[in-house]
């Protein structure tokens, strides 16, 4: 086909509509097919009917941050230098790093899913939610040319008829200012402007112009209406950016507290490994002593195979305390958001408190009240919904609208002498005044609408009582936690120091003969399980210290660390064209004032941490290099089994 022809075929007016309509199908659909099309295109043809998906390769490329391998219990690194960390500097460090908040989760750290953008984030919408009461500026503009065919009958001859038309050229323009009240009134203030020209044809005026200035307010006196549902949304928004700040701080006061309890972890997990170093060496030095004994006939291999079981069980604890003490400052590493290795082994400094805390507990309870950031939560949910049931109300109410209008019409044109005329200002105006009701019978879904929010009202209330009295047995829980720690503490002090005595007169007595080896071996047993608790028992009492300040709410009070703004700058509200706008961009936390007593040497020396007395000459020995003994060596000679005797039938 000629594309000539076609193209008339297709543009001609006489075409019919369905031909027309299913030639655009095609050309559009066949337009479609390309894949970039139907990923790019906003395009219902065709359909997916694919799942596609990138590889991989395609997609934007982030390298991992670069990191030596990690120490193992197999693979210790020996060369990393020690460098003494008090806690105070751990809350710093985590503090400083808290682009992301971390927390605690058993023995790592994970993201919390908060972070210090969160708040400026949220605080957006109250512009948002305010740039409805903006006033609005409009201008429409638009040329026009009107040409209808119509029938009319042959002059000279009234049997035929003749195709005529007039043709109207025109444009139209209008402007237009329009702003909503916080009452929910709309003032509208327009001008009309379209001018215009016939052909052809005798006019009274042509070209002409007509024009008009329309001013008109809609007050809604019912639904819609009214201060507080209007201003609503906004409210809405800024208990919104409330809820935001104290989400983001109770996150924080969790980064603070996980750092605590990761620190003073690590200082158990040492003191630990020091206790399980110490019994190896001494069941080390027991073993010696009884194979030497062996030799000699003073001992039997039944002791040397008891001794050489209890080491080798002492080894088993040793390499789990030694995997423990790696996991735990990695999870210190972790949370403070250092990588897991820098050339560096992080030694806690701080000592442990061993005051005993007297709680006041009606201070506590107001503390916590006022402080918790999860009660506050609950009572800014509580705010939210009083102001969503003010805008439930108003929509359970009828339509009524108060509408007014004011006009003023002109008319300009030139007449067939070629004279310019024009009508009078004010002469020629138009007015509205009226009332416009509208209701759907029975109102069900506004009502719906008011009893659920009444309903959650009724819920978030309730919700709000339990947290109270959920905050009151976590604190109950927290105290008696603190106090049941720190009796255990005085305790295990007490067995540490009794054991070390029993431990020195057990080996006295072993080497005088009065005694057996079972009691030795029970004795080192005691002495280190002895100071492994208590060393355990006083860090979880200072970590149930840093929870008791969690659960109050005052934990960043007590550190000295608030929250500074941090700005960027933005678009504006005059456009790109001018110089941006500083805009709230993030919530910072401050670094922590030092609070905790300073330290000068690892935290574990505050336990007092000494071997017994005959271990002081082999202290310099590592005790990676203790080898456990050769027990094929040692086994005692076993006498043949004789068979059992058998059963009589």
């Amino acid at each position: 086909m000629n594309p000539r022809s076609f193209a008339h075929q297709v543009l001609n007016p006489c075409m019919p509509r369905r031909v027309l309509l299913t030639v655009l199908f095609c050309c559009f659909a066949f337009s479609a097919r390309s894949a970039s099309a139907q990923r790019y295109l906003p395009t219902i043809f065709p359909e997916q009917r694919t799942i596609e998906v990138r590889d991989p390769s395609e997609l934007p490329k982030y390298r991992l941050r670069e990191s030596p391998p990690p120490s193992m219990v197999s693979k210790p690194q020996d060369e990393l230098e020690p460098v003494l960390l008090p806690l105070d500097d751990a809350i710093r460090m985590a503090l400083t790093n808290a682009d992301v908040i971390r927390v605690l989760v058993g023995t790592a750290a994970t993201s919390s899913g908060r972070t210090v953008y969160d708040t400026s984030v949220t605080n957006t919408f109250i512009d948002e939610r305010n740039a409805r009461f903006d006033p609005t500026v409009s201008s429409n503009n638009s040329f026009n040319r009107t040409e209808t065919p119509v029938g009319v009958f042959n002059p000279f001859d009234p049997t035929q008829s003749l195709i005529s038309g007039t043709r109207t050229d025109g444009f139209n323009t209008t402007s237009g200012l329009s702003k909503l009240n916080a009452y929910g009134g709309t003032l509208g203030l327009s001008l009309d402007a379209n001018p215009s020209r016939s052909q052809p044809g005798f006019f009274p005026l042509n070209p002409q112009t007509r024009s008009a200035t329309t001013l008109n307010y809609t007050q809604p006196l019912l639904q819609g209406g009214g201060l507080r549902p209007n201003l609503a949304p906004i409210v809405l928004a800024r208990i919104d950016t409330e809820r935001s700040y104290f989400q983001f701080k109770d996150s924080v006061q969790e980064l603070v507290r996980g750092v605590i309890e990761a620190y003073w972890s690590l200082v158990a997990a040492r003191t630990d490994l020091w206790s399980r170093r110490q019994q190896v060496l001494q069941l080390q030095t027991a073993v010696e002593r009884i194979v030497a004994r062996v030799d000699v006939e003073i001992d039997n291999r039944a002791d040397l195979a008891q001794a050489q079981l209890q080491l080798a069980n002492f080894r088993v604890n040793l390499v789990t305390s030694q995997a423990n003490v790696i996991q735990r400052e990695a999870a210190l590493r972790n949370i403070i958001g250092l990588p897991p290795v820098d050339g560096t082994r992080l030694i806690p400094s701080t000592p442990p408190i061993n005051d005993r805390f007297e709680a006041n507990w009606d201070e506590i309870l107001d503390l916590a009240a006022d402080r918790r950031p999860d009660l506050i939560e609950l009572k800014l949910i509580i705010e939210a919904d009083l102001q969503t049931l003010q805008i439930a109300k108003n929509s359970a109410l009828p339509r009524l609208d108060a509408v007014s209008l004011y006009r003023w019409n002109g008319l300009e044109g030139t007449m067939p002498n070629g004279d310019t005329i024009r009508s009078a200002s004010g002469s020629f105006t138009d007015w509205t005044l009226g009332v416009n009701f509208s209701v759907p019978l029975g109102l069900r879904q506004s009502r719906a609408a008011l009893r659920r929010q009444e309903l959650l009202i009724s819920r978030d209330r309730a919700n709000l009582q339990q947290g109270l009295h959920n905050a009151v047995h976590l604190l109950a829980t927290n105290v008696r936690a603190l106090d049941q720690l720190y009796e255990q503490y005085l305790a295990f002090r007490d067995a540490r120091r009794a054991a070390r005595i029993n431990l020195d007169a057990q080996l006295l007595r072993y080497q005088t003969q009065q005694t057996i080896l079972l009691n030795v071996l029970q004795a080192i047993a005691d002495w280190g399980n002895a100071t492994s608790f208590e060393a355990s028992a006083l860090t979880q009492y200072n970590t149930q210290l840093a929870t008791l300040e969690r659960q109050t709410g005052t934990i960043l009070e007590t550190h000295n660390v608030v929250f500074y703004e941090e700005r960027f700058g933005a678009i504006g509200p005059l456009g790109r064209f001018f110089a941006d706008e500083c805009y709230p961009e993030s919530q910072r936390p401050t670094p922590n004032s030092d609070k905790y007593a300073p330290g000068h040497g690892p935290a574990e020396d505050s336990f007092d941490l000494s071997p017994p007395s005959n271990l002081r000459d082999i202290l310099d020995v590592p005790y990676e290099k203790i080898q456990l003994p050769d027990f094929d060596d040692n086994l005692p000679d076993v006498p043949p089994r004789k068979p059992p005797p058998k059963r009589l039938p």
